[in-house]
């Protein structure tokens, strides 16, 4: 049997790449009443994990995906203000352009590249590992501990979200690269 999920908005993010699915979400949330659910359908498969990772740092409530044609049906609760967390940022960042000069300098540092892999194998840093955000959960065990990492994304934001899943679980050389890949001027790659 099939049931309708009954929402109380929707909001439109087809065709809008990472970060806006949640920058929107955000925005519309905040004007919603507790209790109300939005449905928010993106194209982006990033989406996935943005906003999964995205409700459960404000905590407000991700109650599911249907996927139909291309298209990522998310549904969302907003959550009484008491239940809600304040948002944080992870607090070592690194820029481009000092990034740039650590891999010119030959410095050793494992960069790991959370995009989606059609992103990663488009455009990415050389020696840059793929790890799309969606998956770094279950590839834990794959990481030491003991080496440092940059974390990549398009923009920064799915980046953040994975330095701070890693610094919970016990990484403490984490460092998120702003703003990412949009505006990455170093040397890239890409498959044949």
């Amino acid at each position: 049997m099939t049931s309708m999920i009954q929402t109380n908005q929707t909001l439109n993010c087809e065709g809008l790449a990472c970060p806006m699915p949640v920058v929107k979400t955000k925005k519309t949330i905040a004007e919603m009443n507790a209790g109300e659910v939005l449905e928010v359908r993106a194209t982006d498969k990033g989406s996935v994990a943005d906003l999964q990772s995205w409700a459960g740092r404000t905590g407000h409530q991700y109650i599911g995906l249907k996927e139909e044609g291309g298209i990522f049906r998310h549904f969302l609760r907003k959550s009484l203000e008491i239940e809600t967390k304040l948002e944080t940022t992870h607090p070592r960042v690194i820029s481009n352009e000092d990034l740039n000069r650590k891999l010119t300098a030959g410095e050793n540092s494992i960069l790991l590249d959370v995009r989606e892999p059609a992103e990663y194998s488009f455009k990415r840093i050389p020696g840059a590992i793929s790890i799309p955000m969606g998956e770094l959960e279950q590839k834990l065990d794959s990481l030491s501990k003991d080496e440092e990492y940059f974390v990549v994304c398009r923009s920064g934001n799915r980046s953040d979200f994975a330095c701070q899943l890693l610094s919970e679980r016990g990484y403490s050389k984490v460092t998120n690269v702003i703003p990412g890949m949009s505006a990455w001027e170093g040397p890239t790659e890409h498959d044949e």
